[in-house]
């Protein structure tokens, strides 16, 4: 089911056998992966399948959880973009995405993220949404102060790397 779309690409629900493979490539290079808190790129595709499930399960069916992003006009997939009950408050989600390095620096990051701001604040009835980044991801700190997100917030991360933390109202 598609969540929404915009000039060039489509947002949709994962359907694990069609675009888990596609996934996979992404999550298992290690450019793409070194900014997601984790660091991790040695994914099995039975791990990020039960990655997934569990993050999607109970999502889904409120019309939140991580979705895969697509190009329109090929219906290839260069990343996944999500909004995340990280609060336990279905005002306030937390926004984040993954594209493919061979997709960067298109504006893709930019236009993913305006379609889930205006996805969770018109549909979903969101009031808050947060994005949080290491400090060196200088490409969604560019992101996020293009779309209006307020620094609220720098920090440690456990791991030891300094982050950022965005926030935009709806108001």
């Amino acid at each position: 089911m598609i969540q929404f779309a915009t000039e060039r690409l489509v947002i949709k629900e994962i359907i694990i056998v069609e675009e888990l493979d596609a996934l996979l490539s992404i999550y298992t290079q290690k450019e793409n992966m070194q900014y997601i808190q984790s660091g991790k790129y040695d994914w099995t595709l039975q791990e990020l399948e039960d990655r997934y499930k569990a993050t999607n399960e109970s999502g889904y069916s409120n019309g939140y959880g991580v979705f895969v992003v697509k190009l329109k006009d090929e219906n290839k997939v260069i990343g996944e973009a999500g909004l995340f009950d990280s609060f336990s408050d279905p005002k306030k989600m937390e926004l984040g995405y993954i594209i493919d390095r061979a997709y960067w620096n298109r504006g893709y990051g930019t236009e993913v993220c305006r379609g889930l701001i205006d996805y969770a604040f018109n549909r979903l009835g969101c009031t808050e949404l947060i994005a949080r980044m290491y400090d060196q991801n200088l490409a969604s700190v560019r992101v996020c102060e293009k779309l209006g997100f307020e620094h609220i917030l720098t920090g440690e991360a456990p791991n030891k790397k300094a982050f950022r933390e965005y926030r935009k109202t709806s108001i």
